[in-house]
């Protein structure tokens, strides 16, 4: 007597620190439903909001594709988050009482790799409000930057706007050279450098939380801008590099030289493309692939599919 035909899901999730997506497919790794759902950084909350939002997305997407819950039983997750730098912040959200077959929990940049190499060896880039590189190299991954605004993301958006902002303010005092540039930065904080440091620091805090009196003089209330703020930067800088503005162009000088220090970090573990994934990379992209040739790539997929791709490989029938 024949066994019954047992269906076997996948079930892919790109946490990110605004918002969580979930997608559902089957065996051939085709979409049966897709959900968005909450904030899902792990290292917000001990991963509770992350674990709220993808419990209640993986009710809401299996709703959507007309499938009974009961058939997570059958289904294969693997989740790629936000946060998931650390080791142990990964396997403690692994270990929760998920209802799946089998997890495996990464951190986000592993779904980038496998969306935008399809599944294959090579190396990615994220270059986006934040930055992060790994490869993956004869079966070996290698991994660097991630790091974070304060000691790391030297790519990124957040970095490169807040160079531009220091830069802004000391050709606003007469330190560097001004330029149109310079001055449309200055006019969109404020229109002075008094009104650009007020805009660099938060404008509204929870001294409570900060179990501190606010009094002058309390370092921890000087609390900064957040990374996503400079990043919002980004277009006003594009508009005035389009138009040959000289400090654009040295902020740009600044930023391909820190992606030339990942294409040397790449090519020194003998990865043979790096794939550009990220909103500031793929306008980047025509500069690199003029710098870079066929050595850059963009991505074959999106991170949500790399975390589908991921499931399935790691959990084979």
């Amino acid at each position: 007597m024949e066994k019954p035909f047992v269906p076997r899901y996948y079930l892919g999730v790109d946490g990110g620190g605004t918002n969580c997506r979930i997608r559902l497919a089957n065996e051939s790794l085709e979409t049966l439903a897709e959900v968005k759902n909450g904030r899902s950084n792990l290292q917000i909350d001990d991963g509770e909001p992350a674990y709220k939002a993808i419990s209640e997305g993986t009710r809401d997407v299996f709703e959507a594709a007309g499938i009974d819950h009961a058939e997570t039983a059958n289904t294969y997750a693997c989740f790629g988050m936000a946060g998931g730098r650390m080791d142990s912040a990964r396997a403690a959200f692994a270990a929760r009482p998920w209802p799946f077959a089998g997890v495996k929990v990464y951190d986000d940049i592993d779904i980038a790799h496998a969306g935008a190499l399809g599944g294959g060896e090579g190396g990615v880039v994220i270059i986006g409000t934040g930055s992060a590189a790994m490869s993956i190299v004869g079966g070996t991954r290698h991994q660097a930057g991630g790091w974070g605004f304060h000691i790391g993301d030297q790519m990124s958006g957040a970095i490169l706007g807040r160079e531009l902002v220091r830069y802004a303010v000391e050709a606003e005092d007469g330190l560097a050279e001004a330029s149109p540039l310079t001055r449309a930065v200055i006019a969109a904080l404020g229109g002075n450098n008094q009104a650009a440091m007020t805009w660099s620091f938060a404008t509204e805090m929870d001294l409570k939380l900060l179990n501190r009196d606010g009094s002058e003089g309390c370092d921890d209330v000087l609390i900064g801008r957040a990374p996503g703020e400079f990043g919002k930067i980004m277009p006003l800088w594009f508009d005035y590099l389009e138009r040959g503005d000289p400090v654009a162009g040295r902020m740009l000088d600044i930023q391909m030289g820190y992606i030339d220090t990942y294409v040397r970090w790449f090519k020194a573990h003998g990865a043979r493309v790096m794939a550009v994934v990220g909103g500031l990379g793929q306008r980047l992209f025509p500069r690199l692939r003029d710098c870079y040739g066929d050595f850059v790539a963009l991505p074959q997929y999106e991170p949500l599919h790399g975390a589908v791709i991921l499931a399935r490989q790691n959990f084979s029938a």
